[in-house]
């Protein structure tokens, strides 16, 4: 024997068909092999008619167990398909897009009916929403100014108004000082004598280069606004006799 057949011996081969032996079964645990045998059995009893093409209801009887297995499974699975489907892929239209749902005016929103309002913009009170009477500008406000609105006023002013009139309302804000086009000062006499109604009407409308704020700006903070620029021009202008009587004292202190 030489050194190869000792380190690397060979093994007789045995058959393919003497290793099969009818007698030699797998064993497996009693729940596995259970499941396995019922399973096979199953599905040889469930779909053999399909051999022949007959259908017969023994076959339908003998089922009814792999059914009631696959049938919660398979509807399960089908709806997790469906839900990540239109999670991802939900059917939409545009507003204003052309859609050919609706006949009368081939877009996917509908137009508004005729003689209606929207809830929150009837806007009955034609004074407040528009501050005129008729087509003459207001005199007066139309609500009370207390110390909140005043506050409401300047908060909102110095958001949407000082960056072109300026803190103080003289015309020089920030956007001015880079090169737009100055508005009039809130100080000189033609806008200290004008009408309140005519500074809401600017932020309503718009005014020149300045543009419509109605979007923008409430109403109701439209004329709080309008009030701070009141509390502005008079400030400029006021003297003694304007500060109520038990403040007097204060300022008689202070006076240098």
């Amino acid at each position: 024997m030489t050194r190869a057949e000792i380190r690397n011996p060979k093994t007789e081969r045995t058959p393919k068909s003497e290793i099969r032996n009818p007698n030699l079964r797998i064993i497996l645990p009693w729940p596995v092999s259970s499941l396995t045998q019922r399973i096979s059995f199953g599905f040889r009893s469930c779909f053999g008619f399909l051999s022949d093409f007959g259908l017969r209801v023994s076959n339908f009887r003998r089922c009814r167990w792999v059914l009631r297995l696959g049938a919660p499974l398979l509807a399960a699975a089908v709806a997790a398909v469906g839900c990540r489907r239109d999670m991802f892929q939900q059917p939409y239209s545009k507003p204003l897009g052309r859609n050919d749902f609706f006949q009368d005016n081939q877009m996917a929103s509908r137009p508004l009916v005729p003689h209606t309002v929207a809830r929150g913009q009837l806007d009955a009170d034609r004074v407040f929403y528009t501050g005129k009477v008729g087509t003459n500008l207001v005199e007066a406000f139309p609500a009370p100014i207390t110390r909140a609105t005043l506050e409401r006023g300047r908060e909102r002013y110095e958001i949407y108004c000082a960056p072109c009139h300026g803190r103080t309302g003289e015309g020089n804000g920030m956007i001015v000082q880079r090169g737009y086009p100055p508005p009039p000062s809130y100080h000189i006499d033609r806008l200290r004598e004008a009408p309140v109604g005519h500074f809401f009407d600017v932020m309503t409308q718009g005014y020149g280069v300045m543009y419509s704020y109605a979007q923008r700006v409430a109403p109701k903070d439209r004329w709080a606004i309008a009030a701070y620029i009141r509390v502005l021009q008079q400030s400029r202008h006021a003297t003694l006799a304007d500060v109520p009587a038990g403040e007097r004292p204060a300022l008689e202190k202070n006076k240098p």
